[in-house]
């Protein structure tokens, strides 16, 4: 089956074999065909399955005819972290070339009187986090009343992020005719009573099970004594085959450690951390993709969504505290087909841990021996030794966009929240763009 056979439109098909892509994914496949049709639609898919596509194509086609009006978009896209929503906007920017659709993005980060032009110009397409949109709707900014087409993404990360209840509100303002489209990664029980209560009738498409690991990535378990994570993983990022890596720590003060250290002995290695400006996050990720840097150490900020081509390893450093954690981190690679391999560095105190990930995605993680043992320069002085925790950064207040997990949330284990303070890369069409 091609793109052709989905009933896209011929400037549609233009756009996507000048993006290189000719065979849809089964996510695509599914959903495509049902959104043109005005269907509602719950989709449950992994990271790295071309879901973005799957709801951005018919989408620009189902919003070629028509003009937004001031402060009246025609469609909402919502996004739970602002990485997401730029990334969403770059598929539109991409795929919507031959389409004349105006975008806007609302994301916390930047001015807010840059994005209230772009409304008042009216836009056919809004995507935004739910904290900015609320805002905004809040001081009279944006009008919900001519939305008639809802998409909610990352519903499983909207409900660890605690935007249900604005996700619900949000609902209530858009117009009862309207078509909506979910997407999580899994479904659980708060996630479907939202759906039963705003979709209608929907299609559900579902192309692997939930919280399963990618087949195409190669899984491995380095048992090692803390004391010698940091030899281990030097050697693992000197094996032969690693060509780009992205190491994920827990702690944001351990990523900076971890960073100076990796720095001293040689690598090519960058940040991304909550702490950091979002102009120096960007800068760091253009950095990787660019390959200035072939080592990019992240906390879990990144660990959704972040769509680079090509990443050969992904690292947990440290074990996540949540399982479903490891399998967005580790989906960092093996992506659009290709292979990838991911090392779990794990000590004693991890067995937990490591016990409740392999539940979660249903097989044994193959075990080996310390990457300490691989060739090794010799050791660096003065290495800082890990830092515990700053004050309040497991419980440090968030923003509301960034706010942890809601009562109406599953209850989860008492565990440090991941950082997802930052929202990513920012496209030049940041406020407003002609497609």
């Amino acid at each position: 089956m091609s793109f052709a056979d989905l009933g896209l439109s011929d400037p549609l098909l233009r756009a996507i074999a000048d993006s290189g892509y000719d065979i849809p994914t089964p996510i695509q496949k599914g959903a495509i065909p049902s959104v043109l049709m005005g269907r509602d639609l719950i989709g449950i898919a992994q990271t790295g399955t071309g879901k973005t596509a799957g709801f951005v194509l018919p989408m620009i086609d189902i919003l070629a005819e028509g003009r937004g009006r001031a402060r009246m978009p025609r469609s909402l896209i919502l996004e739970p972290t602002r990485e997401l929503a730029a990334q969403v906007a770059e598929n539109f920017e991409k795929y919507g070339k031959y389409h004349k659709l105006s975008m806007a993005l609302l994301i916390g980060g930047v001015q807010m009187g840059d994005q209230v032009k772009a409304l008042e110009k009216g836009v056919d397409v809004l995507i935004a986090t739910p904290g900015r949109l609320m805002d905004l709707f809040a001081r009279g900014k944006i009008l919900l009343n001519d939305c008639k087409l809802l998409v909610i993404d990352e519903a499983d990360r909207m409900l660890d992020m605690g935007f249900i209840p604005d996700i619900e509100e949000i609902c209530t303002k858009l117009p009862r005719t309207r078509q909506t489209l979910l997407f999580s990664a899994t479904m659980p029980p708060v996630i479907k009573k939202l759906a039963d209560k705003f979709l209608s009738d929907p299609k559900q498409i579902e192309v692997a099970r939930p919280a399963t690991a990618n087949v195409n990535i190669d899984q491995r378990l380095v048992e090692v004594a803390a004391p010698k994570k940091r030899d281990a993983l030097r050697g693992l990022l000197r094996g032969e085959g690693v060509k780009n890596t992205i190491v994920f720590c827990n702690r944001k003060t351990t990523v900076r450690e971890l960073t100076t250290s990796l720095k001293r002995s040689g690598f090519r290695v960058g940040q991304i951390h909550g702490d950091m400006e979002q102009s120096d996050r960007i800068a760091e990720l253009a950095r990787f993709k660019a390959d200035e840097i072939n080592i990019l150490i992240a906390s879990d900020v990144a660990a959704r969504g972040l769509d680079i081509k090509g990443v050969s390893h992904v690292v947990n450093f440290d074990v996540p505290w949540q399982p479903d954690d490891y399998v967005h981190r580790i989906g960092r690679t093996g992506r659009a087909g290709a292979k990838g391999t991911a090392f779990t560095l794990a000590t004693r105190e991890d067995s937990e841990a490591i016990g409740a990930i392999e539940k979660l995605i249903g097989m044994k993680i193959a075990r080996e021996g310390s990457g300490a043992s691989a060739p090794e320069a010799a050791p660096v002085a003065d290495e800082p030794a890990p830092s515990p925790p700053a004050e309040g950064e497991r419980s440090r207040p968030a923003r509301r966009e960034d706010r942890p997990a809601a009562v109406e949330a599953a209850p989860r284990a008492a565990t440090p929240p991941a950082d997802e303070r930052w929202g990513g890369p920012v496209p030049s069409f940041l406020s407003h763009s002609a497609l």
